[in-house]
């Protein structure tokens, strides 16, 4: 797609509505989406304890691009291009495992853990060996969640990306977590529309009974999906949750709660909120459902949620959290990728029962893919056209002005 049509394209969009149709089902804007997604952001993937020991990998997918995440002989986190420096073909075909060396099984060149092509078959003896190594991803280890960033040239500041959650997440353990389970909801829906949905909080009454039993009702309207997602509703609960958040302060508990404008290259927001109802952790019951990640020696009936950028998302308890990947896949179809997070010394069945850890978030997002495919459905319609947001939308909003200029237009 030329500049001129993505000009033209971007020209089309308008604040404080829903994006234009093409923008939503478009092959040329999806193409350009993951090009500027992989470039300008650093992408949540995975748990660093997915690699526990020096050869052990996995493989993640983003925007066609295939990369090895492997924990190499020092010890430390290298991301690799899948990618054989001879005739291209992928090295790594399994999802996961461990190997010594990564060899293509194509013609045997032969890569150490650290990318350094060691053995080539038949090529002449003045053969730059050095020169021939695989292409590195740029990789970030932030409290033990791996992010990749695929520019081909400098990645933003990793430390830029992540400063402002280092006091968010200071009281939880993550580095000392692991997957207790994992699941991906195939979502027949845009991108932009898996990220709206998870952005507001105005279809949450309607269509998440189960979110709704476990969260407070004025907190939803007051916050919404975190904090700057609403504007101005439900006075009455901040001026409570103005007081727990005073005497949560004076504990040493609360950091300051932030979110981001669209001017931002990441539009990033975080904020620690109680759950209410009396709950000491999002269960079905309020009860904890694994043991403490958090330096407290007690449950404190509060969530830490942390906006990476729109498609990388933390939510974390006192017991658990839970770590969303919104993976684009095509135009009309995303992966929606979640991790459910507990101690790395917690033992299934004595110390947790699986299915209570994933009960809330489960339930949710199958209720969010029902709606999301729904949702592109309509869009695909005739007669569709933008509509206004509302109050409770005001992310929303905020997301479509930052994807129109740092994502759409982004050189």
């Amino acid at each position: 797609m030329s500049d001129n049509e993505m000009t033209a394209i971007a020209d089309e969009w308008r604040s404080g509505y829903s994006l234009p149709q093409h923008m939503y089902c478009d092959d040329g804007i999806f193409k350009n989406d993951v090009q500027s997604l992989g470039r300008t952001q650093w992408l949540l993937v995975d748990h660093e304890s997915r690699i526990p020991e020096p050869g052990s990998y996995f493989t993640v997918e983003f925007g066609g691009e295939s990369i090895i995440v492997l924990r190499d002989r020092q010890g430390s986190v290298r991301a690799h291009f899948n990618v054989c420096r001879h005739r291209g073909s992928k090295i790594c075909l399994e999802k996961e495992g461990t190997v010594r060396s990564l060899t293509c099984p194509y013609h045997a060149w032969s890569y150490d853990l650290a990318g350094n092509l060691k053995s080539a078959r038949f090529m002449p003896p003045d053969f730059p060996m050095a020169e021939h190594g695989l292409n590195p991803c740029a990789v970030g280890i932030f409290k033990g969640f791996v992010f990749l960033n695929l520019s081909k040239d400098s990645p933003p500041s990793f430390e830029q990306f992540v400063s402002r959650f280092k006091p968010m997440l200071a009281r939880y353990n993550l580095e000392q977590t692991k997957v207790a389970a994992r699941r991906v909801f195939p979502t027949a829906a845009n991108w932009k529309l898996v990220v709206e949905n998870f952005f507001e909080c105005y279809h949450c009454k309607p269509a998440h009974a189960t979110y709704c039993s476990v969260h407070d009702d004025m907190k939803m309207l007051a916050f919404g999906a975190g904090p700057g997602s609403s504007n101005g509703l439900a006075d009455e609960y901040m001026k409570t949750f103005a007081l727990w958040e005073l005497a949560e302060k004076q504990t040493g508990r609360q950091p300051d709660m932030f979110a981001d404008g669209p001017s931002t290259p990441f539009l990033q927001s975080a904020g620690r909120l109680p759950i209410g109802r009396g709950n000491l952790t999002e269960s079905l019951d309020g009860k904890p459902v694994a043991p403490l990640i958090i330096s407290d020696a007690e449950y404190d009936g509060a969530q830490t949620g942390c906006v990476f950028n729109p498609i990388s998302v933390v939510l974390a308890n006192s017991d658990h959290a839970i770590a969303f990947r919104f993976n684009p896949k095509g135009p009309l179809s995303t992966d929606v990728e979640v991790l459910w997070m507990v101690s790395s010394d917690a033992q299934e069945g004595p110390d947790y029962d699986l299915e209570r850890i994933k009960a809330v978030w489960q339930t949710t997002l199958l209720e969010d893919k029902t709606i999301t495919e729904n949702n592109q459905s309509g869009i695909q319609s005739q007669t569709y056209s933008p509509g206004p947001y509302s109050a409770q939308e005001s992310k929303i909003a905020e997301f479509g002005a930052w994807y129109h200029e740092h994502i759409l237009r982004e050189d």
